[in-house]
């Protein structure tokens, strides 16, 4: 069927925007740390400008309230990450923090991840992508919501440098299923476990509050790290 040219395709999208209730601390970190720490979707910036040096750049994508992204941060100074996240209170509560602790190896797109991905991040610069429990969209008709797709891990795959490395958390075994199935199809990346499968969980990935309930409550967490070339 021929789509009309005045109509556009709804694009299919991973997350939801929840409008959430800021806090006092979130609102005044948006209000005062916006201009230093966020980027504009619409700008195209040079990150070695951006961040004044060229050091190896990390991308998260959702990165919730941001806790684990300042820790990373924090304890990885050689390197520079750029978080990404649609809700606004997250946004807001790592601004608070990067502040807090005047982390200057950050920087913070408030949009679409996969939009920024392919629009504003060169081809072949990321030394590493982390994606860290994503919405599992657990009903079998949300599936198709799930960000971890072939065309997504093949876009990131342009973006990675040689030896980069996409890892990618989650608590939801079928959503691990489906990630190791796709991550293993993909041209030009191979899973760093010995098995085949799964990693252990490395030490630069904080162990989150959410996640430190969920293994007292016995729940599993299946880490996956594939690298370019």
């Amino acid at each position: 069927m021929l789509v009309p040219e005045h109509i556009t395709p709804k694009k299919i999208r991973s997350f939801i925007l929840r409008q959430g209730r800021l806090t006092t601390g979130q609102q005044f970190a948006l209000e005062h740390y916006w201009e230093r720490y966020c980027l504009a979707p619409e700008k195209d910036d040079d990150l070695a400008q951006v961040f004044g040096r060229t050091a190896p750049i990390i991308v998260e994508i959702g990165f919730g309230n941001g806790e684990s992204l300042a820790k990373m941060a924090a304890e990885n100074p050689g390197n520079d990450y750029i978080g990404i996240e649609v809700h606004r209170p997250g946004v807001g509560h790592l601004l608070m923090l990067l502040a807090q602790q005047d982390l200057n190896n950050v920087r913070i797109y408030c949009h679409d991840a996969v939009e920024i991905i392919e629009q504003k991040i060169p081809d072949n610069s990321l030394a590493g992508v982390h994606l860290f429990f994503p919405d599992p969209w657990p009903k079998k008709k949300h599936h198709k919501r799930r960000i971890v797709s072939a065309d997504f891990v093949q876009l990131l795959s342009k973006k990675l440098q040689t030896g980069g490395y996409f890892h990618a958390a989650t608590d939801w075994q079928n959503y691990a299923e489906a990630m190791l199935a796709v991550l293993s199809a993909a041209t030009g990346l191979h899973n760093t476990s010995m098995g085949g499968d799964y990693c252990g969980r490395p030490d630069y990935r904080p162990l989150t509050k959410f996640e430190q309930r969920g293994i007292r409550l016995g729940h599993g967490v299946w880490d996956l790290i594939f690298k370019k070339g």
